[in-house]
This record gives C-alpha cells, structure tokens and sequence, in this order.
C-alpha cells in the first residue's frame, strides 16, 4: 500500500474571521466527540460553506492522518467541489459511475455522489475502513442518510442552509446529534459578505395547486396556474415595474413554464435564455456564459440553479413559484446574494406568496427549535387560504391607469357580507353592492357606455378575486358554482351599464355624457 502524503498546503482563499472562527469551533467539537458522532453545520447560502469544509479537509488530514470522504447529491456538486479541494491543496478522487479505484491507495480524499457510493460500497469496490470523517454537502437531503451505516467509526459532518429535513418523516435530529448555527443573514448583510434583498410579493391565488407525496406543490397544477395568459401577463409586468434591465434569473416549477415564460419575454423584446436539466452540458455552459457577460439578460430556469450556481452579477431574482419548502425558498434567493464591487442589494419579487408563507428572507429564524422540533415549525406555517384571507386585491399597473379617475377602487368583500347579513338582507345583496361599486369605477374613467364596458372586461382578475371571497363567506366553493357566479357577475355588470349609465353618468358628473 502506498504512503499517503497528508503535508498538503494550502493554496485556496484566505478565509473570513467568521469562518475561521466557524473551524476552530467545529475542531473542538472534533477533539471532544466519540469517533461515531453526527454534528451538523448551519451557514446561510452565500456564506462560504465549501470553503470553510475544504478547509476543514485540509486541516483533518494534517492533524488526524485519517482518510476524508465529501459526499454530495448532484454530479455537478461534485465537480465543484473538488476543484475548490484542489485549490486548498487537497488531492482527492471523484467516484463517480466510471471511476476506475485500482488508485484509491493514492488518494487521502474521495468526493462522491451517494447513490454511487452506495453502490461501490455494496460492492465491496471502495476500501473505507482509514476514513475518519464525512462530510455531507446539502445536508437536509435525506438521500446521504442510507450510507451513514457503512461509517459507525467515523466523525459525520453535515452542512447546510437550512436544518429542515426534505423528507418530514426523516427529521435532521434522528441522524445528527447536535446542531452547531453559524453566523446570521442579517450579520453576513451587515459586515457586507452578503447583499440584502428588496423584496416586493405580488398577491397570487395558489387555491388551484395541488400538494404531492413529497409535501410540495405538483408539477401538473403549478404548469396549470402559471402557463395560463394572466399569470404570464403578470410575470412580465412584475419584471417591468422592479427589474426591467436587471440581469434577472426566474424561477419555475415545470419545464412548460419556464418555456412559456420564455417565449413571453422573448415576445416582449427582452434577452432571454430557458435552461433545464435537459440541456446539455455544452448547451448549459453556453447559456450561462452569455447570461454572465450580457447586461440585463435573463435566465428562466427549472430547479437545476437553485444549488451549486455562483454568479454575483444577478440583480434581480422572481420565484415565479409557490414552494412548501423553507430550503427550496432560501436557495432560490440566495443566488442573488454574492456581493459584488459596488453591489449591495439586489430585488426578489415573489409571484408564489411565499414571503407570506415562510416571512423575508433573512428573518431571524431559531434553527436549534426547528431542528430540535421541526413538526412545531412545519404545524405553524400558514396554509394558502388563511394566506390569501388576508390579501387585498390590487389592480395591475396597467389596469389602475385606465381606472385613474377613480379614488376608491377596494371593496372589502368580507365586510360588506358581514354588515348585509346583519341588516337582514340576502347575501345576493353583497355581490348586488359590488356591481353598482365595479359600475361606478368604470363610469368615472368613461365617456359613453361602450368605454364602460370596455372598461369592466378589464376588470375580469378583480371580479375573480371577489367572488372567490364571496364564495369562502357563503361556505359555497364548489368549483361549478363558482364558475357560473363569475359568469353570471359579468352579465349582470354589462346590463347594469347599459341600464344605468346616464343616470349614474350625470350623478358623478354633474352633468349628463356629452353627445358628439
């Protein structure tokens, strides 16, 4: 067996004081801990995770003499991580599916992926019995969990962002002993290792998706939500209010919606590039290579970003997603994150109300109760009517010039049911007082009845908005009755126009329409 030369040097980045702080706590807990304990790390997303564990790689190797193992769930983690091992003076091995170990012997550090392991490991392919430490990139996928049996002699470290298990019925806690946090988003932001972000959430209707076996919203009725023409209206009028000319990267849940967000933005004259994870390798670097050196361009993309992706020059992030997952959630808005030169802040827009689901990004969140009691975290987040209970309907940008002249454009829905009911009226009474309010808006901005109604087929999202509120105070959802009472909303809109529009026109006025 070949001598294993563990006098590397380091040749990588110096490291930050919190991060050198961040190690000496970590070696302590080395020093002090059986050889089988599981200690898992938390840093923000843009703190330095790889940085910090390759360092800690180093140092292991000097001071143990023990083999180290990096494990990571994607082949492109992998290839990452191992070059920043290179720069930090670790020679070390990819297993991957065609890895050839008639060298293992040569190597002190291996970086894998787990299912391959696991394979080489059942295999009996992989020599493991000098490994000393493991190290778990990503942590809260429960994937790494299967190989910890094959390391009962080995010192475990997870890393990751967020302590919160991606499968609820695998809490962090069962696997892990003990939660070390590290340094805040606020404090990394305020000492300028982070940019802070400017978050603006634009009220979505999410009562339509769906919720699959792994505790997110499905692929199917998020493609359903955001492929239709007012969410894509949306998307793009959202892009142009806050980050119109901002390299921008967009998130999705499904390769149709980020293809039909492409084409949207394509449509409207702006650079844009899809990217999933059926790109190619070569298609994928070229992408990102245009995205890195063109102003203002833009990336619609499908998960394959949110982890692993380093570009300081995004300005602006849109989830144009709802998510359940806190992890997903700080991914997503941590690759705009990386400061840059004169870089300090850069926009999130939310189309997918998860600023209401899980609060801004950087929040001051107690990780040790979320690890330590993840069901009180998880039973305490909003569910999407409660959401949506308490939004208040705004007209688009577009929609609200048309309607200028009109100083009260809200109608408290839930209010006016509440003070008609206990007047004694029907509660067909309220959906009555919301038409003569929607014929007033449309009145005030026209000159005659054909502007009006005109005017009330722009109306169509607020219409929606009020009799889905209407429907939750009659107890009365049923998707069928909701349809024919927006259906039936419209028709009785028009015909109160054209029944009503010069008495009301001279009400308003003063005067009766001018004839031309």
């Amino acid at each position: 067996m070949a001598e294993i030369d563990t006098s590397v040097k380091k040749v990588g980045k110096e490291l930050y004081g919190y991060q050198q702080d961040a190690l000496q706590e970590i070696f302590r807990r080395f020093k002090d801990a059986p050889k089988d304990y599981h200690l898992l790390y938390q840093l923000p997303t843009g703190g330095g995770k790889t940085v910090i564990f390759s360092e800690i790689v180093r140092r292991y190797l000097e001071t143990f003499k023990k083999k180290v193992l990096v494990l990571t769930h994607r082949i492109e983690l992998s290839k990452q991580t191992s070059r920043m091992l290179k720069e930090f003076g670790v020679s070390n091995k990819i297993i991957n599916s065609t890895a050839v170990l008639d060298d293992q012997d040569d190597f002190n550090c291996f970086v894998a992926m787990v299912e391959t392991l696991k394979n080489r490991l059942n295999d009996d392919k992989l020599d493991i019995s000098d490994i000393g430490l493991v190290i778990v990139d990503e942590a809260h996928y429960n994937s790494f969990t299967k190989i910890f049996k094959f390391f009962d002699e080995s010192f475990i470290l997870g890393v990751t962002a967020t302590p919160l298990s991606s499968n609820i019925k695998l809490p962090m806690y069962e696997n892990y002993q003990e939660l070390f946090v590290g340094e805040t988003i606020q404090h990394l932001i305020d000492n300028e290792y982070l940019a802070s972000a400017n978050l603006c959430s634009y009220n979505v209707g999410l009562t339509s998706l769906e919720v699959g076996a792994n505790g997110d919203y499905t692929v199917k009725s998020s493609e359903d939500l955001y492929t239709n023409s007012d969410m894509l209206s949306k998307l793009v009028s959202a892009y142009e209010e806050t980050a119109k000319g901002k390299k921008t990267l967009i998130f999705n849940n499904g390769i149709n919606t980020s293809i039909q967000v492409f084409h949207a933005f394509k449509k409207a004259g702006y650079p844009i590039a899809h990217l999933d994870n059926t790109n190619t390798k070569a298609e994928r670097e070229l992408i990102l290579k245009w995205f890195h050196k063109t102003p203002g361009a833009i990336i619609t993309s499908v998960s394959i970003l949110t982890t692993g992706f380093d570009e300081p020059t995004i300005e602006a992030i849109i989830l144009n997603r709802a998510t359940k997952s806190l992890t997903l959630y700080y991914q997503m808005i941590g690759r705009g994150s990386r400061v840059l030169n004169d870089k300090k802040t850069f926009d999130v827009i939310d189309l997918g109300n998860n600023f209401h689901r899980f609060g801004p990004w950087g929040a001051d969140l107690d990780w040790e109760k979320m690890f330590r009691a993840p069901d009180y975290y998880l039973n305490a987040i909003l569910s999407d009517e409660d959401i949506e209970s308490t939004f208040r309907y705004e007209l688009t940008a577009d929609v609200k010039k048309e309607f200028e002249k009109s100083t009260d454009t809200y109608f408290d829905m839930k209010k006016v049911y509440i003070d008609t009911i206990r007047q004694g009226e029907s509660s067909k009474r309220v959906l009555e007082k919301s038409i003569v309010h929607h014929a007033k808006m449309c009145i005030e901005n026209s000159e005659d009845v054909f502007d009006a109604l005109i005017l009330a087929k722009l109306l169509g999202e607020e219409i929606d908005d009020r009799i889905n509120r209407y429907a939750k105070c009659i107890s009365k959802s049923t998707h069928n009755f909701v349809t024919w009472l927006k259906d039936d909303y419209r028709k009785k809109l028009n015909a109160y126009l054209r029944a009503n529009f010069d008495e009301d026109y001279e009400e308003i006025h003063g005067h009766p329409p001018i004839e031309e």
